[in-house]
This record gives structure tokens, C-alpha cells and sequence, in this order.
């Protein structure tokens, strides 16, 4: 069983790397992360699915509008989203899965938090370009320490 699913995985990796989209949509990605930490409404709506759905790991859930008011208005601050791993697919054409960890540095309703983030983002292609369609994250908790 694991010789199968190895040989999955390295299929759906090498998938990936081949995928002539993939610099564009880590591009749009790294562009959406760069107007989240400017605040910058026009350029992240730029990247963002009309149909959004974004959970964050608190568990609240946004659309596209309500996401960007709590973006533009300083209500949420990323001072920091750095990622530590993060890996694209693409299971049908126009979809691309993002998976991975990052960490974050924010400032939410005037209280600072830092945390290591697992998240599943979905993209779209929409007429010919990337959009975040859905985001899912959680909050990685910390090491138990050894007995």
C-alpha cells in the first residue's frame, strides 16, 4: 500500500512542477499576500474570487467584501505571513489546490498574535485569470514537551 501511495504523491508532485501555471499562480498568490500586508483593497480585490470564502482559524468566515473591509479598515493587520511550506495541485483544469504551513504575525482588533498556520486554499481560474476561491485554515498547536 505505501509503494502505491508514494507513487501517487510523486505523480501529482511532478504533476505540479510541470504544470505550465504554476508560476503564474504563485505569483498571484505572493501578490495577494503583498496587499494584505499593505492593506492595499484594490490590488488583493484583484485576486479575489467574487464567490470567496474565506475561514480563518478562529473559525469566523468571510466573504469577498467583508474580507476586504476587514483588511482595509486595519481591523486585521498581517505584519508577518511567511510561509514554511507550501505546495500547489491542479485536479482539473481552472482548479488548483494550495496546502501547506505558514507563519503569521497580525494584529486582530488591536490584539497581537503570532501563530504556525495550516491552511487548504482553493484557486480559480477566472476568465483567464488566478482568484482565491476558498481558504480553510487551523491553528498548529504547540509542541507537547517529552516526559
Amino acid at each position: 500500500m505505501r509503494p502505491l501511495l508514494f507513487a501517487l504523491l510523486a505523480v501529482v508532485t511532478c504533476a505540479a512542477a510541470e504544470n505550465p501555471e504554476l508560476a503564474r499562480i504563485s505569483a498571484a498568490d505572493d501578490a495577494r499576500v503583498a496587499a494584505m500586508k499593505a492593506r492595499d483593497g484594490a490590488k488583493l480585490s484583484a485576486y479575489l474570487s467574487d464567490d470567496l470564502h474565506y475561514a480563518h482559524s478562529n473559525a469566523l468566515v468571510d466573504t469577498k467584501a467583508s474580507f476586504l473591509e476587514l483588511i482595509v479598515s486595519g481591523k486585521a493587520k498581517y505584519l508577518r505571513l511567511d510561509y514554511v511550506k507550501r505546495d500547489f495541485a491542479f485536479p482539473a483544469t481552472g482548479m488548483a489546490t494550495m496546502t501547506g504551513f505558514f507563519d503569521v504575525k497580525a494584529v486582530i482588533n488591536e490584539a497581537t498574535t503570532e501563530s504556525r498556520i495550516c491552511f487548504l486554499g482553493v484557486w480559480r481560474k477566472e476568465n483567464g485569470e488566478w482568484k482565491l476561491f476558498a481558504w480553510q485554515t487551523c491553528k498548529v498547536p504547540p509542541a507537547t514537551p517529552a516526559k
